[in-house]
């Protein structure tokens, strides 16, 4: 009989330990905090669920080449094993490297929009939704009708609205659209993937109106690992091969080395036209560094040049998939609602179905994520009307999200079975008394991005 455990494809060589905290600590912390999760102290965390994003483990590969970084200022032959580890998956004429994803965003956004214009996407996420706001643009999200129902198990509910799309570059006209992006995976809609089908679809469509296709791809090994999963006629296929496919539909991307690059810093931006190029790296100069680091020093581009190596391994990417659908499906079995299937990175727990009792603009997600962090240490984020929320900068009048998410992001070959294990016991407990769990109200809000510096206070005294 075969075996069906689903083990970890490697061994802990060095351990951190973890401060463990009473339930009279952590009530006196998240006070101190204002009830934002962000600003609590991370060795108050027990198990921190907050993001993805540069908080995972290296390889002893990737510490092995960060000892053979070169620090030249220019020509560094760290940037070149970067660069042609990047062309393998990424194969575009330009790659610029970026101290992280946001630093991309702001470059592109900075030489492509012009106040009025709009940035279609299947769902803008917040850093990149934030640039293009900066700029005086709007970002508008297109996601695919099957995204709407939280419980719906549609294997591809990351794609974008192909129709709504179309519709949109029709009524606006191409010089009101400087370019259209697809996030993969979806982040802001529960971490699901985009298929090979639904990026042809809008590549095709971009190219026939001569408007320029971006791929937002920090999450792009887990979407072409979803696409050999569940799509047809790449089952047979490698991840690495699908990955080179996807990109082959774009003209550029943006990427997040901190997510799919297995690495705790870096990005890069890249792109097929000379002439952006040019633009983007004199800009590049001024904010970032040359055009050889970026903002990055050598040791950290070679981390990721291993990183993207590593990351297509399939036996990765089988346990990180099975690994976070193990979360969903422990606590779903329960009756706590998640968005179904489970994403590739993260679970995401709607808010507004385990608190039916609280309005949106009583921050169910932001209750959630102090609840799970007062009853067990554990600290998510809320991904709803505080994230994406929209504020009338006039009156004031505040105009709740579509979805009131929690998202529990799993960082990358760092916590084990057991440490699910304590999570989903801890989600359960909470699950039990959700009646008993009162809303929040806003104190201070910062006017770009809010959710990160935010202050909160209970709607009721709280014990």
């Amino acid at each position: 009989m075969a075996i069906k455990t689903i083990i970890e494809p490697f061994r802990i060589k060095a351990v951190e330990p973890i401060r463990m905290t009473t339930r009279a600590e952590r009530l006196a912390k998240i006070r101190e905090a204002s009830y934002n999760v962000f600003r609590l102290h991370a060795d108050d965390v027990l198990i921190d669920l907050l993001t993805d994003s540069g908080t995972g483990a290296m390889s002893s590969n990737q510490w092995a080449a960060v000892m053979r970084g070169d620090e030249s200022y220019a020509g560094s032959p760290s940037f070149y094993r970067f660069e042609e580890s990047a062309k393998r998956l990424f194969p575009f004429k330009h790659i610029i490297p970026t101290h992280q994803g946001r630093a991309a965003e702001r470059i592109l956004f900075s030489v492509t929009c012009e106040p009025g214009q709009i940035v279609p996407n299947n769902t803008h996420f917040d850093t990149t939704r934030a640039n293009i706001a900066y700029r005086g643009a709007t970002a508008l999200d297109l996601p695919c009708a099957e995204s709407r129902d939280i419980a719906e198990p549609h294997p591809f509910k990351g794609n974008m609205d192909v129709g709504a799309l179309e519709a949109t570059l029709e009524r606006e006209g191409p010089e009101k659209v400087p370019l259209v992006m697809m996030t993969i995976t979806n982040n802001s809609g529960g971490g699901q993937p985009v298929s090979m089908a639904n990026v042809r679809a809008v590549s095709d469509i971009c190219r026939r109106g001569g408007i320029p296709f971006y791929i937002d791809a920090c999450r792009f090994a887990e979407n072409a690992y979803f696409i050999k999963l569940r799509e047809p006629g790449f089952e047979n296929k490698s991840v690495a091969e699908i990955a080179r496919v996807l990109m082959s539909y774009a003209d550029g991307c943006t990427m997040s080395a901190k997510k799919d690059g297995l690495a705790n810093i870096g990005g890069f931006l890249a792109t097929n036209d000379e002439e952006l190029a040019r633009q983007e790296k004199d800009l590049l100069i001024l904010t970032e560094g040359y055009p050889t680091y970026g903002g990055l020093a050598g040791r950290d581009l070679e981390a990721i040049a291993v990183g993207l190596d590593e990351v297509v391994h399939e036996d990765y990417l089988q346990y990180r998939i099975v690994s976070t659908e193990y979360l969903g499906k422990h606590i779903s079995r329960e009756g706590v609602p998640i968005v179904q299937p489970p994403g590739g990175h993260a679970i995401y727990i709607d808010a507004s179905a385990f608190l039916p009792h609280l309005k949106p603009l009583q921050y169910p997600g932001i209750a959630l994520a102090v609840e799970f962090y007062v009853e067990a240490g554990i600290r998510g984020v809320e991904i709803g009307s505080v994230m994406f929320g929209q504020v009338d900068p006039e009156t004031g009048a505040e105009t709740p999200a579509e979805k009131e998410l929690l998202r529990l992001a799993i960082p990358r070959r760092v916590y084990t079975q057991s440490h699910v294990d304590y999570a989903v016991e801890a989600i359960i407990e909470v699950w039990k008394r959700r009646e008993q769990i009162g809303g929040y109200r806003l104190t201070y809000q910062a006017p770009f991005l809010r959710h990160f510096t935010a202050r909160f206070e209970p709607l009721a005294a709280r014990t």
